[in-house]
């Protein structure tokens, strides 16, 4: 079976790598995304996971986390939200996000988390734009993207 060119690259002697090491994800997910999935459910985050179930742009993070966790840019980008599970899991948990009618992204996530969340909101809709990506950043942050990401892409 042929892969996903976006999700591999292959090598001269014809093995396929993760050019992005997307596996650092589904590494750290395969811990915390259940968890992180509930809390979200919930309306209230009370665990460590934001760095690589919301990722933003490794240019805006300062900790060890947030670079190791960043996302380098539109093409990373697009091979995460094309990867059939990393894609599908960060629908779901931002369609989670958006059930919550009746209360603030603050809140929810706490000040600094809440700032990642636009962060890595506006990251993925400048990749797929009038996504799932867009409501939120309408509905918690009265539409307005993050700047910094912006400048940065």
């Amino acid at each position: 079976m042929k892969q996903n060119p976006i999700l591999t690259n292959e090598s001269n002697n014809g093995t396929h790598t993760d050019k992005y090491n997307l596996q650092r994800f589904l590494d750290a997910q395969s811990h915390y995304y259940e968890q992180a999935l509930q809390e979200v459910q919930n309306g209230y985050k009370s665990s460590h996971w934001i760095w690589f179930i919301f990722p933003q742009l490794a240019t805006l993070g300062h900790s060890y986390n947030a670079k190791y966790y960043g996302i380098s840019g539109y093409d990373e980008a697009e091979a995460y939200l094309k990867h059939p599970v990393l894609g599908s899991r960060l629908r779901t948990i931002t369609k989670a996000l958006l059930t919550h009618t009746d209360m603030n992204v603050v809140n929810i996530f706490g000040g600094i988390d809440a700032m990642k969340v636009c962060s890595c909101m506006t990251l993925f809709d400048a990749v797929l734009p009038d996504d799932v990506f867009q409501e939120v950043l309408d509905k918690f942050y009265n539409g307005k993207y993050d700047k910094k990401t912006l400048d940065y892409m």
